[in-house]
């Protein structure tokens, strides 16, 4: 699968154990940044998964920040994005399986490196069932973008 990844300064190590991982499962991924541990905002790189996954360049994305919320709020702040915070493997698939999410974010001060790999593992693994309350759900949830908009950033 290719993917999109990018962290905070907080999720720097964490991204990097995450792809590593998805590279030796045989994923194709795009590292958005940021690279250090210097201080930057978390907005920047929802922004940037979210552009990735929204032109094609990437199938899904792997958002990371300190607590996870940030990035998921920033996330899905873009439309066509549906973003979920997951810290367990149960959320992780089952937020692809029945809401069709397309960015995984993770809080690297809430998780640690070997289960948020296997966390990653099921998002990446994970495929929507298309069954139709799911799709009718998600027609829903566009109607509201269509109706309410995004907040402009």
């Amino acid at each position: 699968m290719k993917l999109a990844i990018a962290s905070d300064h907080a999720g720097v190590a964490l991204k990097a154990r995450v792809m590593v991982q998805l590279r030796q499962e045989g994923h194709q991924v795009e590292d958005l940044g940021t690279y250090t541990t210097d201080a930057v905002d978390y907005p920047d790189y929802a922004k940037k998964v979210a552009l990735a996954v929204l032109g094609g360049q990437a199938e899904r994305a792997v958002l990371i920040c300190g607590s996870g919320a940030g990035a998921c709020v920033a996330a899905n702040k873009i439309k066509g994005i549906r973003a979920a915070t997951c810290h367990d493997s149960f959320s992780a698939r089952q937020c692809v399986e029945d809401d069709d999410v397309n960015v995984l974010c993770l809080g690297a001060r809430v998780i640690g490196p070997e289960l948020a790999v296997e966390v990653v593992r099921d998002y990446v693994g994970a495929r929507f069932s298309g069954a139709e309350r799911h799709r009718r759900r998600l027609a829903k949830i566009a109607a509201f973008e269509a109706e309410f908009g995004r907040a402009e950033g």
